[in-house]
């Protein structure tokens, strides 16, 4: 799966992903995760991307020009690389293009595993007071919001979506059971409590029932404990 996250801030998605499970993704071939720099998209000679909003108001807000040529770019490098590796597939490729805000859909581990059926999926950043509202209406396909409080940028969001919506990429996770029973992923509310050696820490022990071996208590226990 292909990941493409436009932003002014590309060190921050390639310092991330190139760590852990991102890292591991890559290296085996099962994602890609692609910085844009959205300042190289620029148009004038000091490569901004924002300006002054129209009615006034205080900040600045990205322009629709710039992100129209990230996007653009984008799908040209997707497109070409399609053709040289899977020409036959390339009308049936699946993608999508967000923009990280505030007001959008509420992402969950629902939403994760709905993108993890896409072969792309391309998210804008946004920075200072918000994006050129016709980026929104012309260029994307929906909102996506992390939850109801307001960052810097997008940046963090792209990456938990990312994080989010890899790890369900079957080979991502050496262990594919790692994503079976986990938070919100079935009908528990959340994990249930997990414990390791040793089994008395400072008169803080392991429940007798996970020592006991009996799998069909273990599983009992584990559902009512499930938070």
């Amino acid at each position: 799966m292909q990941f493409n996250i436009i932003t002014i801030f590309p060190e921050m998605i390639n310092d991330y992903s190139r760590k852990s499970i991102l890292k591991r993704g890559q290296e085996g071939g099962f994602i890609s995760v692609q910085a844009v720099d959205l300042r190289k998209h620029a148009t004038n000679k000091h490569k901004s991307v924002d300006d002054t909003p129209y009615g006034g108001g205080p900040g600045m807000v990205l322009q629709a020009e710039p992100i129209y040529n990230a996007l653009t770019s984008v799908r040209a490098i997707v497109r070409n690389n399609i053709i040289d590796k899977l020409k036959k597939k390339l009308s049936k490729r699946k993608k999508k293009t967000i923009v990280l805000s505030p007001r959008g859909r509420l992402f969950t581990q629902e939403v994760a595993e709905e993108f993890a059926k896409l072969d792309e999926l391309t998210m804008v950043c946004g920075r200072y007071e918000g994006i050129d509202q016709r980026v929104v209406d012309n260029m994307i396909d929906e909102e996506i919001s992390i939850g109801n409080y307001v960052l810097a940028g997008g940046e963090l969001a792209a990456l938990t979506i990312t994080e989010a919506t890899a790890r369900l990429i079957p080979g991502v996770l050496g262990n594919p059971e790692s994503i079976i029973g986990e938070s919100h992923s079935n009908d528990f509310t959340a994990e249930y409590p997990q414990y390791t050696k040793p089994i008395d820490f400072k008169g803080w022990k392991v429940p007798d029932v996970l020592l006991s071996g009996h799998h069909k208590k273990i599983e009992e226990w584990r559902k009512e404990n499930a938070k």
